[in-house]
């Protein structure tokens, strides 16, 4: 297994997704955690939401739809959201869903302290920068879906673009651990231990309950 490499950046164009606390059960419902593997969950994310707007959107063309279904939005990879989103239950298949929907960043106001977490673990590098910093660019978007975003890890920055043209923007940051978690390719933390096979079975077989089974 190759070691996980170091995550300098990630970009892509972005996806608004307003509200704040946004919960887990929202961005990935309680009934998919009974999945055996995270394959396909990308395309149950926010499940319940999409269907409400969808049902209530039905016959009017001129509704609004949720985000991940705009089709503006397509192929987006920096979701931009508000206040304390990720809040509620420590399920790993929340990240686990938006990175298999094409997610590789996220910035907003605030996040839940498990969520952000479980995004280091997966490599999905999550910026604060000010509430009025988080709507204006979502505001940005919304109007020119095209703005491509970079989350730069070393810079500690944001940088979006439209025509080659960079836009004014406060500036983003991130936490020094997950920075430098990072930076230095240990943000995989399963990754690093399987590398060491020969030290796991060794450590395996000096515990006396081990050895009870072996």
């Amino acid at each position: 297994m190759s070691a996980p490499g170091p995550i300098e950046k990630a970009e892509g164009r972005g996806l608004p997704l307003r509200g704040d606390d946004i919960d887990t059960d929202r961005i990935i419902p309680a009934r998919y955690l009974r999945c055996v593997t995270f394959e396909g969950i990308g395309e149950h994310a926010f499940e319940d939401d999409r269907k409400a707007l969808a049902d209530a959107a039905a016959g009017d063309p001129r509704a609004r739809r949720h985000a991940f279904d705009d089709a503006r939005f397509g192929g987006a990879a920096i979701l931009i959201v508000n206040r304390n989103f990720g809040c509620g239950s420590s399920r790993e298949h929340a990240p686990q869903a938006l990175m298999r929907r094409g997610i590789r960043g996220i910035v907003g106001e605030s996040f839940a302290e498990i969520f952000f977490g479980n995004c280091v673990a997966l490599g999905i590098p999550c910026f604060t920068m000010p509430a009025d910093a988080a709507k204006a660019l979502q505001d940005a978007v919304e109007t020119d879906p095209s703005i491509e975003i970079t989350l730069d890890v070393r810079a500690r920055a944001l940088v979006a673009e439209v025509s080659g043209r960079t836009l004014p923007s406060a500036k983003a940051t991130i936490p020094d651990g997950a920075r430098e978690a990072f930076l230095s390719g240990v943000w995989d933390a399963t990754g690093l231990l399987l590398q060491r096979p020969e030290e796991i079975e060794a450590v395996r077989r000096s515990l006396p309950y081990a050895r009870l089974f072996a």
